[in-house]
């Protein structure tokens, strides 16, 4: 009995050790002023096309000044397993200098430049004349790490937003509008994971750097990793536990070998 307590002990020890995250040296986090440096960082202008998709990180808070009725162009890399969102604030002219209602869209394409459905959000939002702001979100779905060639899945690598205002009079165009652009992306878990992985990411051939602070992962690491293992020891576990009840305690003492 007592070697099967040590056998799970240190079973378990090793569970805790999977389970338990990689502790960060200090000198790693970011200290105030490189914070302070990566928000000054953040990019004041867009572009104004795919090939010119300005860079944002996520975390970082874009803006740029434009007319009414341009094209703004956004690029952020979003890697397997993470979980998008985009929200946009266009600020508008003032309403006296407005003839009508002002509806404003927010598109997001993946590196194959397919346009990416929401799983939630208002990207498509009229503005009345008398508002002076509009606000836009789109919350992608969960980047997978690979899939099938006729699937539409997202998957690892550039992702580019559009931001353009589809309906207006045509006496507003050319107003000026400011704009706020924000990425956030989170990781989903092991849950959503899949087998497989790209060969690469999709990203563009334009010089760009398109790409997590942390680089791109692999693809085969998840936490289903870890669950499988700890699913693994309590099958042990029980195994060794019902074999302890089912074996009994062997041959009584006043039975002869051979009865």
């Amino acid at each position: 009995m007592r070697t099967v307590r040590m056998f799970t002990a240190g079973l378990l020890s090793a569970a805790a050790l999977f389970t338990l995250p990689f502790p960060i040296a200090a000198a790693d986090s970011p200290s105030p002023s490189a914070s302070a440096e990566e928000e000054t960082a953040a990019p004041t202008e867009a572009g104004t096309s795919f090939r010119t998709a300005t860079v944002v990180r996520p975390g970082q808070q874009a803006t740029a000044q434009a007319s009414t009725g341009d094209y703004l162009y956004w690029q952020f890399p979003a890697d397997a397993g993470q979980q998008a969102t985009v929200r946009a604030t266009v600020k508008l002219p003032r309403s006296e200098a407005r003839h009508g209602t002002h509806t404003w869209r927010l598109d997001v394409y993946d590196g194959l430049r397919r346009r990416q459905a929401c799983r939630y959000g208002s990207d498509v939002r009229p503005a009345p004349a008398d508002a002076s702001s509009v606000e836009l979100s789109c919350a992608l779905r969960t980047v997978r790490a690979w899939s099938e060639p006729w699937a539409d899945d997202p998957l690892p690598g550039a992702y580019y937003v559009r931001l353009t205002v589809v309906a207006a009079p045509a006496e507003d165009l050319g107003e000026p509008v400011d704009t706020t652009l924000q990425v956030t992306a989170a990781d989903s878990g092991g849950a959503t994971a899949v087998d497989g992985r790209l060969a690469a990411p999709l990203v563009p051939a334009t010089g760009r750097e398109v790409e997590p602070d942390g680089g791109w992962s692999s693809g085969w690491w998840s936490s289903r990793i870890v669950w499988t293992a700890c699913g693994a020891v309590l099958a042990a576990l029980a195994g060794i536990g019902g074999y302890r009840l089912t074996r009994g305690n062997g041959r009584p003492a006043h039975v002869p070998p051979g009865a």
